[in-house]
């Protein structure tokens, strides 16, 4: 019979006891795997509840005995080369540079004809339009493992992560960094958080990010040593103006020499700091071992952690609770989320269910589920992940993105309904690959040079009129350097995998042994949801698949009912009900 989802009805709201043995059944593994993962297959999630609690929890928890040597590594395009390292921070600056040199970035003015900088131009906007298209690559990359990795919490994790230490590629313009910045998240998702603050604190993405080049002696930057207590440690109300003046003074002089981290130290202001009420000649390291020390350091992480994982709503005495328990793991993650997983708190009826997905965890949930074996790029995920209001690599904000109600609002329930409709009924007739997709401004501007337009002329707003008789003394064409950027961009591109995704819905009733249409029903419903579908709707969708067949019986609809099945499993996929976890 098929497995059908049961409300986990437990009051042990804020109890931290672990759950008994006795209790523990297929409804708990579907809810672990939801949360400490992206959720996965009935028989995924059979192998769970046949483990005992602290087994199917450690099985999660201690992933690196789990082999993902199979995932392969991000493969670049190609586009950087050591010129680049220098990148300037805008197109006057590069240009500038050009005139005072004669060569930036690699390319030289050129010694006499029309717009001498033209080279120069093409070559900055030829390095923003690749890093943007590598960055999506990378995003997919990243998505692909969410769906394939046999590690599901420590892509969770890394996914946490990267939304709490958000930097984007907006202002990196650098797709190395934010894969540097993956692989320091990914490696120190579960292990100790004072080790992963001061990793990513001297990480290459988060020193652009915050301004860390800006912040030297005499003048220090407070982006950092702001963020660092306001975001990324202690939140706000629990520091002073002067905590944050001292420390930023502590962290002068940290920098980086490309992918690396740099100390310079005739930067650095050595000098007596008043932090946090110590007093000290106190280094960058120093001050974020003051942070650790904090009690309320260790709450505004662990609820952080409890808010993803479980549910939104804590009392302050359990947000006490929930700071002790990660102080006495010395800020070990690891065993933090053990107790969390285990516990009567993590099963009772207002964790159950509450979750709203983020964009990212219903499209890796959605093929989870699904068992499809890798990332599909139709529909493409980029394009999915925008319209839903969450794009890897590109946080809106410092704060990374909001969570729980900010993810829903009718308009974005509907787009969410799409985006089922496309997994489902896959538009490979219309879908146009957005990596190939230059937009109208650049498309307008190459369309009048191939029609035979003088460049200047095919770049002029309209109505305006050219400054110069056919560009004669023009430097450089802007939107004409856009154009020559991205079609160089273009041919360095590795393509992204465009396909479908593969799975088969009739396949998996006939290995369920499903005969009839409530059975189907009731099986797409086990595999989708979490919660129970109410009566009436139950009896719609099997109605709806009644007609759809012509028959109540599966076997006499064999050879015909993966259409029906994929209207019923977009329907489901539609509800409010598919959007928590």
């Amino acid at each position: 019979m098929p497995k059908v989802p049961k409300a986990l009805s437990r009051p042990c709201a804020e109890n931290l006891s672990p759950l008994a043995a006795c209790e523990w059944s297929y409804a708990q593994a579907a809810h672990l795997l939801e949360r400490a993962g992206f959720g996965g297959t009935p028989r995924q999630i059979e192998a769970l509840a046949a483990m005992t609690p602290h087994a199917a929890v450690a099985w999660l928890v201690h992933y690196a005995d789990h082999d993902n040597s199979y995932l392969a590594p991000f493969e670049q395009s190609g586009f950087w080369d050591p010129s680049l390292k220098n990148f300037p921070v805008s197109r006057p600056l590069s240009t500038t540079l050009a005139e005072q040199t004669g060569e930036a970035m690699g390319v030289r003015v050129k010694p006499r004809g029309p717009r001498p900088l033209q080279p120069v131009t093409n070559r900055f906007f030829y390095w923003l339009r690749a890093t943007a298209l590598e960055s999506r690559r990378v995003g997919f990359w990243w998505l692909d493992r969410m769906v394939r990795t046999n590690r599901p919490l420590e892509e969770k994790l890394t996914l946490f992560w990267h939304g709490h230490f958000a930097t984007s590629e907006e202002k990196l313009r650098d797709y190395r960094k934010a894969l540097v910045q993956l692989e320091t998240l990914r490696g120190g998702a579960s292990g100790n958080f004072g080790v992963l603050l001061e990793a990513v604190a001297k990480d290459p993405a988060m020193l652009v990010y915050l301004d860390a080049a800006q912040n030297v002696k005499g003048a220090p930057n407070e982006n950092f040593g702001r963020e660092v207590m306001e975001l990324f440690t202690m939140g706000v109300g629990n520091y002073t103006e002067d905590d944050i003046r001292e420390a930023a003074r502590a962290f002068t002089g940290w920098g980086n020499d490309d992918l690396r981290f740099v100390l310079d130290a005739d930067k650095h202001d050595d000098g007596i700091k008043n932090f946090l009420g110590r007093t000290g000649h106190f280094t960058g390291e120093d001050i974020l071992a003051i942070i650790l020390e904090q009690p309320q350091t260790a709450v505004f992480i662990a609820c952080k952690l409890y808010r993803f994982f479980v549910r939104e709503e804590i009392s302050p005495a359990f947000a006490s609770v929930l700071g002790d328990l990660l102080r006495d793991a010395d800020y070990e993650i690891a065993p933090f989320l053990e107790t969390i997983f285990l516990s009567e708190d993590f099963y009772s009826e207002g964790s159950v269910a509450s979750h709203i997905k983020s964009p990212t965890e219903l499209i890796v949930s959605t093929y989870r589920k699904l068992g499809v074996a890798e990332l599909p790029g139709i529909p493409d995920p980029w394009s999915v992940g925008k319209t839903l209001g969450q794009v890897l690599l590109y946080p809106p904000t410092v704060a990374g993105w909001g969570e729980g109600r900010a993810w829903i609002t009718p308009g974005l329930l509907f787009e969410r309904a799409n985006f089922a409709r496309e997994v489902m009924f896959p538009d490979i007739i219309e879908f146009s690959d957005p990596m190939f997709n230059p937009g109208r401004e650049v498309k307008r501007v190459n369309a009048n040079i191939v029609a035979g337009m003088e460049i200047t002329a095919a770049t002029l707003e309209e109505g305006a009129a050219p400054s110069v008789a056919a560009g004669i003394g023009e430097a450089f064409n802007t939107r004409y350097a856009s154009l020559m950027g991205y079609q160089e961009a273009l041919r360095r591109l590795k393509p992204t995998p465009r396909a479908p995704a593969q799975f088969s819905l009739a396949g998996m009733m006939r290995e369920a042994g499903a005969s009839s249409s409530e059975e189907a029903v009731d099986l797409l419903a086990a595999r989708l949801l979490r919660v129970p579908l109410a009566p009436p709707a139950r009896s719609a969708l099997i109605e709806t698949l009644d007609s759809e067949l012509g028959t109540n019986n599966l076997t006499e609809a064999d050879s015909y009912m993966e259409h029906g099945l994929r209207i019923v499993a977009h329907l489901i996929m539609s509800a409010p009900q598919y959007q928590l976890a």
